[in-house]
């Protein structure tokens, strides 16, 4: 009897088990952010521990794969602030829907601030940072934007700036309305940036 070629029926499994991973890490990273136990995260998912670590060799390259949907819709978001608004319009709006998704995803902010470190030498070269550096290069079109146009400091990085949503994220994340209260934070925020006349988005 000839055996069946079992590559596509593999391919299948393993794209399944995949899915269900990435299903149950999403859920189990929304109860208990991102030190949320591996084990419990292959339980839930029906599958072994071995099998979770080749699909995600290291937890950050699991969280990136449950953020990156958000992530990238943050980078087109930016590109959409940055052909409407003024630059320091863009900027900040877009500071504070980073700082909102970090506050209510929770898991968010505390991955990308240990992924981003405190300089851009460590953002850059960070091991699992595709989804930082994405958001890095992003909210860095936005910020030379605004001081090209003189509206915002020539001393501030964009490392600062995501690492000051990321903080309002964490500040915000167990508050009752976390949306509103980072975007509250932010507003005060940006007042030290030097930008003037611009208030965060209701």
């Amino acid at each position: 009897m000839t055996r069946e070629n079992p590559g596509p029926p593999k391919r299948a499994d393993a794209r399944r088990n995949y899915d269900r991973i990435l299903e149950a890490a999403a859920a189990e990273v929304a109860r208990r952010g991102a030190d949320a136990s591996l084990e419990e995260i292959a339980r839930r998912a029906g599958v072994g521990s071995a099998t979770l670590h080749r699909h995600f060799p290291s937890r950050w390259d699991l969280l990136q794969a449950v953020f990156q949907e958000r992530v990238a819709q943050l980078c087109g978001e930016a590109r959409s602030l940055a052909g409407e608004h003024p630059p320091a319009t863009a900027l900040t709006t877009w500071l504070t829907s980073l700082a909102v998704f970090g506050a209510v995803t929770r898991g968010a902010a505390r991955a990308l601030l240990r992924a981003t470190g405190t300089t851009a030498s460590t953002a850059s070269t960070a091991p699992d940072s595709h989804c930082e550096q994405l958001l890095m290069d992003a909210g860095g079109d936005l910020l030379a934007r605004a001081q090209h146009a003189g509206t915002v400091r020539d001393d501030v990085t964009v490392v600062e700036l995501v690492s000051l949503a990321n903080a309002v994220s964490l500040a915000a994340e167990h508050t009752p309305d976390a949306a509103r209260h980072a975007t509250r934070l932010m507003e005060i925020a940006v007042e030290g940036l030097g930008v003037s006349g611009h208030r965060a988005p209701e």
